[in-house]
């Protein structure tokens, strides 16, 4: 037992090592050694760069620390005070193998690259719940492959350091819904007047709907969109397994009444 623990903990070692040099070289690491006949002309960004890397390791030693500092705790609400709809629906449209992967999805990454190839543009994603947990924590938007090493670097670590309850819950905690609302217990306050326990189906559908593109969806900016987007949910909830059809389609026709 002790051994096959040993092996586990080395093999995170090695991946998580891989992951942080490939985050340094494409962040700007090689240039160092590409460059070294201008080390003088290039010692103040160097030093920078040396600094930005310090920081990041500094994030994964300390992941815990690094994500309570970003925690808004006045409005923080525990995984089982939301209705069990909220978090299924949340993973059947944006994770459906969330309880699966190790922080990100292999083969929706190729799906999603074949498809971006196909069309010359991006059309399709492939962040796991995990990586836009991450996102959201810590990195800008940059599409830069130094960000995107960093983003998986961090996403291992946050696997091996949170259980899928804690990173759903985190999540669903630090998510933009739209309409200036960061986290569940602001949107749920702020559609629909009530704290998350007390989530409809049809609400935690809709809500569930809006991350993907906050502006678009917000029933507060586009209320038709917002429940087009809400079918889709349900129908992906469906296809999960989470609900029977006729469910599905009883919660489409439910009225939503909003806050104001």
């Amino acid at each position: 037992m002790l051994i096959k623990k040993l092996k586990q903990m080395l093999k995170w070692a090695i991946a998580l090592g891989t992951v942080f040099c490939l985050s340094f070289l494409f962040a700007g690491g090689a240039n160092y050694y590409l460059s070294r006949d201008k080390i003088f002309s290039q010692a103040e960004s160097l030093a920078d760069g040396l600094g930005g890397n310090i920081d990041r390791l500094s994030r994964l030693i300390f992941l815990r620390q690094a994500v309570n500092a970003r925690l808004e705790q006045a409005d923080y609400v525990k995984l089982q005070d939301m209705p069990e709809s909220l978090q299924q629906a949340v993973i059947a449209v944006e994770d459906r193998k969330f309880y699966s992967h190790w922080g990100f999805d292999v083969e929706g990454i190729f799906r999603a690259s074949l498809v971006n190839l196909q069309y010359g543009e991006v059309r399709e994603g492939a962040s796991t719940i995990t990586q836009q947990l991450v996102k959201n924590l810590f990195l800008s938007q940059d599409q830069t492959l130094g960000r995107k090493a960093e983003e998986f670097l961090l996403a291992l670590d946050m696997e091996l350091h949170y259980s899928k309850a804690e990173i759903l819950e985190l999540y669903l905690n630090t998510i933009y819904f739209g309409s200036g609302y960061y986290g569940i217990s602001e949107a749920s306050r702020g559609y629909f007047d009530k704290e998350p326990a007390m989530l409809a189906l049809p609400e935690a559908a809709m809500l569930a709907g809006i991350p993907n593109a906050p502006s678009l969806y917000s029933p507060y900016e586009n209320f038709m969109l917002a429940k087009k987007r809400q079918f889709i949910v349900l129908d992906a909830m469906t296809a999960a397994g989470f609900l029977r059809e006729s469910v599905a389609e009883d919660a489409k026709i439910k009225p939503i009444y909003l806050a104001h």
